[in-house]
């Protein structure tokens, strides 16, 4: 499943995934945001199950009441509902 998701409140703006059929991410990517800080936890969350990522990201906070990681939960949360 591949999933583009449109950030809101933070420097990055959206978020692109790939998720195998039973839930790891193979791949992610962030368009604009920090580039370290976006490599970085792109990089940390590939292999992962998206439950394990939800389960550590949401909630972070950078500015607006929200930050990369926890709109990349936010993102995979959207894709689970789907």
């Amino acid at each position: 499943m591949e999933i583009s998701y449109k950030t809101r409140g933070t420097c990055s703006r959206s978020i692109h995934i790939t998720l195998s059929d039973d839930g790891v991410i193979e791949s992610c990517s962030f368009e604009g945001g920090c580039p370290g800080n976006t490599q970085g936890v792109a990089a940390l969350v590939r292999g992962m199950k998206a439950e394990e990522v939800i389960a550590r990201c949401q909630g972070i906070q950078c500015r607006n009441g929200t930050s990369c990681p926890d709109q990349l939960a936010r993102a995979l949360r959207t894709a689970r509902e789907a």
